[in-house]
């Protein structure tokens, strides 16, 4: 497998680079093994100075960084710094709050003390995307790392030197060797390194597939697993919402990355007596948009990250037409070179066309009709995932009521769903399980260890 720096703006080949060799990764799981038994036992302190300075370097280095993501993927340059400075914000994050996620927990007794502790189990494997290169690595190093575990991470073939640039962070901030490691693997080595007895955990963000194949293998070697993986996130437009604001939040949300992320708007369920109105400002909003290069300013259209997502996006569009659905407007290839797809709006979308249940990775709008929020419940938890979702209503305890009702991990009212370092990420059914980000973040792959002690020798005695 050759890790490829495929430029989506132009679709030339810039880099490429080999998988490790067996040799390679092997000598990468002994290092990051011998660092744990050393940084297990290092003070919150001494590991928040090393967090803190890779969050500092990314700072002080965001213009070749965020480059190098507009580069290697496609987005746009302003995202790209925008990415950059919320992975440093996640890295202090954690080093700032670690100590007090993981203080002990004394639980009371009639006779003796009992205390929970937080403690490291070892070596994490990450697998992670390529559409937020370095979000994606900050989310899942940061709190395993303070948390006194090593980390090894497969990164996307299709990101190799953003995943290069994030590791050599760590170097330069003064990590030992194995506390931070890269890997380029092939799916094959990435099954070995999983059924290591010197890893205790993985951690995937990815497709369903992907995820499943990995829990299953994670579960057979007794080891933990955290996934989140694909998303069809419903947005509901009720009648009483505010039209413009809620457009305005439609576009934004599902537009971000091109429309290349997992929690982002896909569905936009909207009540009939609205949807005329609400459809007329997608559309006013997108003739708006400006396609061009991602590095320049006023791009708001940049290419999908590769050939094969353009493709696939592109078959979807066709498979859903010929099911019955309506393409309202765009969906085509734009004619330039690179990846390029025009936003596009999909609606008569029945529930036998396969539309109606896949999750699609790009700039296009399903579009559903409802007569009312009943029915745009139904619909919204028909589906096969369940990460995020968003609510449009003036009446805050009625989109209150509804939120209880969704089938998800996260609800969003009246604003687009977007992530910060202190707000759980994660969601349910095909979503996966677990949780990124804020303090249920660093609980996944920490050891709950209870020690129990009597009051005195006499009346351990006693009981024993």
């Amino acid at each position: 497998m050759n890790y490829e720096t495929i430029n989506p703006t132009t679709g030339a080949q810039l880099a490429s680079f080999s998988a490790y060799t067996d040799s390679e990764v092997e000598e990468a799981i002994a290092h990051a093994h011998s660092t744990y038994r050393v940084w297990r036992l290092s003070t919150f302190k001494e590991r928040a100075t090393v967090l803190r300075k890779v969050a500092d370097l990314m700072r002080q280095r965001i213009e070749p960084l965020a480059a190098m993501i507009t580069l290697e993927m496609g987005k746009l340059i302003d995202n790209s710094r925008g990415e950059t400075l919320l992975s440093a914000d996640i890295l202090t994050y954690y080093a700032d709050n670690a100590e007090r996620f993981l203080a002990p927990t004394q639980l009371k007794q009639a006779n003796g003390t009992a205390t929970v502790l937080n403690q490291p189990i070892g070596v994490i494997f990450g697998i992670e995307p390529w559409n937020f290169p370095y979000l994606q690595l900050a989310r899942f190093a940061a709190p395993n790392l303070m948390a006194g575990n090593t980390v090894l991470v497969k990164h996307s073939p299709s990101v190799p030197q953003c995943a290069d640039l994030f590791a050599q962070l760590f170097l330069d901030a003064g990590a030992d060797v194995g506390t931070y490691t890269n890997l380029r693997l092939t799916e094959e080595q990435a099954s070995l390194v999983i059924a290591d007895k010197r890893v205790q955990g993985v951690a995937v963000t990815g497709s369903e597939r992907a995820g499943s194949a990995i829990a299953a293998q994670a579960g057979k070697m007794m080891k933990r697993s955290m996934l989140e993986l694909g998303g069809s996130d419903p947005f509901i437009v009720l009648e009483d919402a505010d039209i413009d604001q809620a457009v305005i939040a439609a576009v934004f949300s599902r537009m971000i990355n091109i429309g290349q992320g997992c929690a982002c708007a896909k569905r936009f369920i909207v009540v009939e007596a609205v949807y005329e109105q609400f459809l007329q400002g997608v559309q006013k909003a997108l003739s708006l948009l400006v396609v061009g290069h991602p590095i320049d300013a006023g791009t708001t259209i940049g290419p999908l990250s590769s050939a094969r997502a353009q493709d696939l996006l592109l078959e979807q569009i066709e498979r859903a037409v010929s099911s019955g659905a309506t393409l309202i407007q765009g969906g085509v290839r734009i004619k330039r070179p690179g990846f390029y797809v025009e936003p596009g709006i999909l609606a008569g979308i029945d529930r036998d066309n396969p539309a109606y249940m896949e999750e699609f990775f790009g700039p296009i709008f399903l579009l559903f009709k409802v007569r009312d929020e009943a029915e745009a419940i139904t619909l919204a938890n028909d589906t096969p995932f369940g990460l995020g979702s968003t609510i449009y209503t003036s009446n805050l305890g009625r989109a209150q009521r509804l939120a209880l009702e969704i089938e998800a991990g996260m609800v969003s009212i009246n604003e687009p769903l977007w992530t910060a370092p202190d707000l759980p990420f994660g969601g349910v059914k095909g979503s996966g399980y677990g949780r990124e980000l804020s303090e249920l973040g660093i609980h996944e792959f920490v050891n709950k260890k209870l020690i129990r002690s009597a009051a005195d020798p006499a009346s351990q005695a006693s009981v024993a």
